[in-house]
């Protein structure tokens, strides 16, 4: 069985929840606390043993290629001004992992990007994280405990966590039987349900191990919601023709696409942070007193 060394991430969003913002700045390079959301999942997938990345983009989103590149005049003016400190941090964004780029030409949806990453995936087994969410986990990242999962088992694996009943409309819910815990076997999908027409409360956060048999079903899968090419249609017919699995990651997952989520996450990392942590709280605590 093929280990997973690859992971794809699809970029190509507009981000319009957060115009203007967005105008001219790709939503993923949108920073929590002072670094890209972004380079968050990137993180997560090099944590996890992740050895190759395909970043998929689209125009206008240059600045994520720049960001991962390699900043001559940058790294020579902070070794010149002896800020070795921002200097190892900059280099280690360039040198952490082999990151390759390809653009989406046409906004056809999530199962039409994933499908410009068959010639960099072949016939391996893939990651997929998605760029709305951010998990943090400082003990076992969210993608490295589903690849255990998919060593174990060789199934296509979806991260999930339990959502609120009343927000399942919202999110790709899994109809299947639990096995373990914290493991389901999956027997369906259901892109969105109603609230009271939902199978159950599983919904599919943003990671996905998926085998490469998901190539044929997407280049057949016809557009469904949005008129787009959705990979949930795809992995609902990959269920059908293999074992495909649900791991309830643990983790403090953020949904940053939308902009509660996004502030939370901000909050959050900041408070976890030493430089900035004391005099942080000691603000809040005084805001909450003026609200």
């Amino acid at each position: 069985m093929k280990k997973v060394r690859k992971a794809v991430i699809p970029a190509a969003g507009l981000g319009t929840r957060f115009l203007p913002a967005t105008k001219a700045m790709p939503k993923e390079m949108l920073p929590i606390v002072d670094t890209p959301t972004l380079q968050y999942i990137v993180e997560e997938a090099v944590a996890s043993g992740i050895e190759d990345i395909l970043i998929i983009t689209t125009r206008n989103k240059a600045s994520i290629e720049d960001h991962f590149d390699k900043s001559v005049e940058l790294e020579l003016a902070l070794e010149k001004s002896g800020k070795q400190e921002d200097l190892a941090q900059i280099r280690k964004i360039t040198d952490m992992v082999n990151i390759h780029f390809i653009r989406q030409t046409e906004p056809k949806g999530l199962g039409h990007a994933i499908l410009y990453a068959k010639s960099f995936v072949g016939d391996e087994p893939f990651a997929v994280l998605l760029g709305d969410d951010v998990v943090y986990n400082n003990q076992v990242p969210c993608l490295k405990q589903m690849m255990a999962v998919y060593d174990q088992t060789g199934a296509s694996v979806l991260g999930v966590q339990a959502v609120d009943q009343e927000a399942v409309f919202r999110y790709g819910i899994v109809d299947g039987v639990k096995i373990r815990e914290n493991l389901y076997q999956v027997n369906d999908l259901v892109e969105k349900p109603p609230v009271d027409a939902a199978p159950s409360n599983i919904a599919i956060l943003g990671r996905y191990i998926i085998n490469p048999g998901i190539f044929p079903l997407l280049e057949k899968t016809m557009p469904g919601s949005g008129n787009e090419i959705q990979l949930t249609d795809a992995l609902k017919a990959l269920a059908k023709k293999e074992k495909m699995l649900a791991y309830s990651f643990e983790g403090r997952r953020y949904d940053v696409g939308n902009k509660l989520g996004f502030l939370e996450a901000t909050v959050e990392y900041a408070l976890r942070r030493d430089d900035l942590k004391d005099d942080f709280v000691k603000y809040l605590k005084a805001l909450l007193k003026t609200v």
